[in-house]
């Protein structure tokens, strides 16, 4: 009787992916490698894309997909400041 092949070990994910699983369902600012700077909420990490909630205008949203070799970094938003701004 012949054994089942064992299944194939998981591959590591990329230091970005990782960061990104941390920061699901909060907003953060996206570079693109590309030079643009994108911003939403990011909903999925899933077949090494990003997911992310935009608005568009009005009371209008959408969720694009960006794959994730063609992002720079990501980064969560900073929490608001207290307190009166010049």
């Amino acid at each position: 009787m012949q054994r089942p092949f064992p299944p194939p070990a998981p591959q590591p994910q990329p230091p970005l992916y990782q960061k990104a699983v941390g920061l699901l369902g909060r907003t953060v600012g996206l570079s693109l490698k590309n030079g643009q700077g994108i911003s939403g909420v990011l909903c999925q990490v899933q077949a090494n894309e990003l997911f992310v909630l935009q608005y568009l205008y009005q009371a209008q949203f959408a969720t694009f997909h960006y794959p994730l070799q063609d992002i720079q970094d990501i980064h969560a938003f900073p929490p608001c400041r207290q307190g009166p701004t010049y």
